[in-house]
């Protein structure tokens, strides 16, 4: 309906390295399907491979693309492994982290500033393409930051959100470019896994992957402080990349180290999810000033998922996009690594199903057959019912 409000989303991505193409497959997908112009996109928030997936959607929303999601095609085609010496490279970090998970390898403990390190990298980058080895330089490609300078922060939405640790105080950390213009060190910041990238110092801090932190920012994206009164949504979106369930109990060394992981992985979004459904109940039952919350433009109950609510009837959630059961079933901890074509593009391709078989499944929560794509750019649809 021509003039009608936009409903207010947010859509915050999960970090998991190279199981994040799963991410660029459904932002596409969603963009594809013209969500950009059917919603009012007021947030985004990433965390590692989510924070790169999010700061191209978002730089590409902010510049106007009108294919806002080739830009992460792009990125994601450069970054999958192509020269047979990539491919060696590739196969040769995936393989020995398999075996060193199935106890078939020793493990040897070196940090990323490790004279063989450096060695073993530089011995084998001379015969790749240098953005392959080089993230930060990837990210350049894709992302023009003397632009973003120029910019400087954008209060207006929508906002980039970007989780990140800051180490010697082990306080958690959060980029906004309604505060602060983006940087490739926000990026790199909340990306650095450990032993394998040296840490990110930033003015006085020094900072770790953000799966250390939020992972991905979700209650930041309700505070003011963080995204400015007029960027709060009125929904929530998550692309989740770690599974919640496990089909049978762990046992080998390679089960365990992957079910590890994964609950690491989504410690904090749980944790963010039972906060906001406890302040949304307290909400709906009179323990929160309404008057208060009008006055200042903070919109009512954001949505929760049922399971996290203590009624059962409620209707609000915060609903995930998350990998088929079949895909998931495949994959070890070591497709996070694994950035060859054969595990990237089925990522991808994952994440664009699920993508819009979400659409799909909201379209019926709304009691309203969803656009077709040609016409959906035209249209907005209803919030689902409370």
């Amino acid at each position: 309906m021509p003039g009608a409000r936009k409903t207010r989303i947010a859509i915050a991505c999960q970090g998991g390295g190279a199981q994040t193409a799963f991410t660029a497959g459904a932002l596409k997908a969603l963009f594809q399907e013209g969500v950009h112009e059917e919603f009012d996109i007021v947030g985004l928030s990433g965390t590692s491979g989510g924070a790169m997936c999010t700061a191209l959607a978002w730089y590409a929303l902010r510049k106007g693309d009108k294919e806002p999601w080739k830009r992460l095609d792009a990125f994601w085609e450069e970054n999958t492994a192509k020269s047979p010496i990539e491919i060696a490279f590739n196969r040769y970090l995936v393989d020995t982290l398999r075996m060193t998970n199935r106890g078939l390898l020793a493990q040897v403990a070196r940090g990323p500033k490790s004279p063989i390190t450096a060695a073993f990298m530089q011995g084998w980058s001379r015969h790749m393409r240098p953005r392959f080895t080089d993230m930060e330089g990837l990210l350049r490609a894709h992302i023009d930051f003397d632009e973003l300078k120029r910019w400087g922060k954008q209060p207006k939405g929508p906002v980039l959100l970007i989780g990140a640790i800051e180490v010697l105080s082990g306080r958690l950390a959060t980029f906004s470019s309604a505060n602060e213009a983006i940087r490739v060190e926000h990026i790199m910041a909340s990306s650095t896994v450990p032993m394998l990238f040296p840490a990110v110092e930033i003015g006085k801090g020094v900072y770790w992957d953000g799966v250390f932190s939020d992972n991905p920012p979700v209650n930041e994206l309700v505070q003011p402080v963080h995204v400015g009164a007029g960027n709060l949504p009125e929904e929530i979106w998550v692309v989740k990349i770690n599974p919640t369930t496990c089909a049978q109990t762990p046992v080998g060394p390679e089960e365990i180290v992957d079910r590890r992981n994964q609950l690491t992985g989504n410690i904090s979004l749980f944790h963010q999810l039972d906060t906001i459904a406890w302040l949304n109940n307290l909400y709906l039952k009179g323990a929160i000033d309404k008057a208060f919350m009008a006055k200042n433009n903070i919109p009512g109950p954001v949505r929760i998922p049922k399971s996290y609510a203590d009624d059962p009837d409620l209707e609000y959630h915060i609903p995930c996009i998350e990998m088929s059961g079949a895909l998931t079933g495949k994959l070890g901890i070591e497709s996070k690594l694994d950035r060859s074509a054969e595990n990237l593009k089925p990522l991808i391709a994952d994440g664009e199903r699920q993508a819009r078989a979400f659409l799909a499944e909201r379209a019926k929560l709304s009691r309203k057959p969803r656009p077709s794509s040609a016409s959906a750019r035209s249209k907005t649809l209803r919030r689902p019912s409370r």
